[in-house]
């Protein structure tokens, strides 16, 4: 039976983090882009080490304004964005070591895991400001992202581990990309939904699109946002059902993707 890790985007000021993180293997912590940063990026790294949750840099465009969720990529060379990435994923790592952990990963929030997707330009930036903190703390530091996607490619090209992400709270279009926010539907707000979600992608490696087709999707970690509603009953209630389905529930291990 397979092995899933379950992830949450934590440090966002928005949700039940505390409860959450005694669900999740791995939270990826707001690096201050989009939310988060200074005190409330400490305590939610100290959260995590406390609970033994391997902790990630979650960095975005820093538009706190729009939580990160609207594209700047026409704003940002390759080297003026990797800096910016590199001073958030560092930001992480710095709360890390004063805690007692390790930073282990790095997935990029909102319209710059989009971005990063589907455009080479934004991908090797980020992968080159991952490369970079890992080379600076030295840390065999992995990413996560969307299979199949340009930041998979740049990240396989590289010497930076990808592993493969899906969504449990979330819908997809027949292409695998996700539903946006701006649509109805987008968001899955009913635990039996993302319940079975989760089901069908850690035991099938398929899903349910929003027009009813099914598609491939295989994914070694699974997220839950820390902003959906109920998120952490969501979490529990997924995490439960994989357990009870076979599924262990794992971080991802060295050499894992």
């Amino acid at each position: 039976m397979p092995t899933i890790d379950l992830n949450a985007d934590v440090g966002e000021e928005c949700g039940d983090d505390a409860t959450l993180l005694d669900v999740v293997t791995s939270a990826n912590v707001a690096a201050g882009g989009h939310a988060g940063g200074d005190e409330v990026l400490r305590a939610t790294v100290e959260q995590c080490a406390r609970r033994d949750v391997a902790v990630g840099a979650h960095p975005s465009y820093p538009d706190r304004a729009n939580f990160g969720r609207l594209s700047m990529k026409g704003e940002y060379d390759v080297t003026h964005l990797t800096e910016v990435l590199r001073h958030q994923i560092r930001a992480v790592a710095t709360a890390c070591s004063a805690a007692g952990t390790s930073l282990t990963h790095v997935k990029a929030h909102g319209a710059l895991y989009h971005d990063a997707a589907t455009d080479d330009a934004i991908a090797e930036s980020f992968i080159a400001a991952v490369t970079k903190v890992s080379t600076e703390i030295g840390a065999d530091l992995y990413v996560t992202g969307a299979a199949g996607s340009r930041l998979q490619d740049v990240a396989e090209a590289s010497t930076i581990r990808f592993v493969a992400e899906a969504f449990v709270d979330r819908a997809y279009n027949a292409d695998g990309t996700l539903v946006p926010r701006s649509l109805a539907g987008a968001v899955h707000e009913d635990l039996p939904v993302a319940v079975s979600q989760a089901l069908s992608i850690a035991l099938n490696q398929e899903v349910d699109t929003i027009d009813g087709t099914v598609i491939d999707l295989a994914a070694r970690t699974l997220c839950v946002h820390s902003d959906s509603p109920e998120a952490a009953a969501m979490a529990g209630a997924v995490r439960a059902e994989l357990i009870a389905h076979g599924v262990s529930i794992a971080p991802i291990a060295d050499g894992d993707a």
